[in-house]
C-alpha cells in the first residue's frame, strides 16, 4: 500500500484491509531501521576512518587559516610511520580534550636542535646532522638553543606561524598514541579545496619542499 495512493472504501478493498499480511511493516518502523543502519555506518567511520575538523587560530599560517574545513585520515598511520614534513591533528598533551594541528618535524630516534632561526636534524643516518629549509614558514625570530632527543613514539611538532605556536618547543614531544591522523583534504573554502594540504616530503639531498 502506498502511503499516497487515493483508496476507496469499498468492500473489496476493505475485504483486503482485514486480510492484509500480519508481518508488513509500518513505514516508521522503515525510517526507524534506516537511521539506525545510517548511525552504525556513521560512526564507526567518525571513529576510526576519517572525521571533520575546523581549523582555529593562526599558529599554522600561511598553509592552513581559521575557519578552513579538513577532513582528517585517521588510518594510514595504523600502517605507516608519520613521516617529516606531514601535517597531522593530536590530541594536546597537556589537555587531551583540545586538538592541535602542527607538522613532524623530528621522528623517532633524531635529536632535534634549534639556534636561532636554525633547525638541525641529526640520527644514525646523518651522524653530522642536517638543517632543514623550510619553505612554508611564515615566521621564526631568532631563540635560545635547544636540543630533544626523541625516543621510540615521539615526535616533535611545530606550526608554520613559528613565532605564534604553541609547540614541542613549549610543551615537550608529542606521543604516537595522541596523533588522530594526518591533514587529508581540505573542503572549505572552495577555492582552496586540495588533497593532502600542506603535506611536504624531503628529497635525496635532505632539502624539504613543498
Amino acid at each position: 500500500m502506498s502511503l499516497f495512493s487515493n483508496k476507496e472504501v469499498t468492500t473489496e478493498t476493505h475485504h483486503r484491509e482485514n486480510n492484509r499480511d500480519p508481518q508488513a511493516e509500518h513505514p516508521l518502523t522503515e525510517i526507524v531501521r534506516f537511521s539506525i543502519i545510517a548511525i552504525l555506518i556513521v560512526i564507526p567511520i567518525r571513529m576510526f576512518v576519517a572525521q571533520p575538523f575546523i581549523v582555529s587560530g593562526s599558529s599554522m599560517d600561511d598553509t592552513f587559516h581559521s575557519g578552513e574545513y579538513l577532513i582528517v585520515d585517521q588510518v594510514t598511520y595504523h600502517f605507516e610511520e608519520p613521516n617529516r614534513g606531514d601535517v597531522i591533528v593530536f590530541r594536546y598533551p597537556r589537555d587531551p580534550s583540545k586538538f592541535f594541528i602542527k607538522r613532524v618535524i623530528g621522528l623517532p630516534g633524531d635529536t632535534v636542535s634549534i639556534e636561532d632561526a636554525t633547525v638541525t636534524i641529526t640520527n644514525v643516518e646523518h651522524p653530522d646532522g642536517f638543517e632543514i629549509d623550510e619553505p612554508y614558514i611564515k615566521s621564526m625570530a631568532p631563540a635560545a638553543p635547544m636540543s630533544e632527543k626523541l625516543g621510540d613514539r615521539e615526535y616533535f611538532v611545530m606550526g608554520d606561524n613559528r613565532d605564534r605556536s604553541s609547540d614541542s618547543r613549549a610543551w615537550g614531544v608529542l606521543q604516537k598514541e595522541r596523533i588522530i591522523g594526518r591533514a587529508f583534504v581540505r573542503l572549505f573554502p572552495p577555492n582552496e579545496i586540495d588533497y593532502l594540504p600542506g603535506a611536504a616530503t624531503i628529497n635525496s639531498s635532505e632539502t624539504i619542499i613543498q
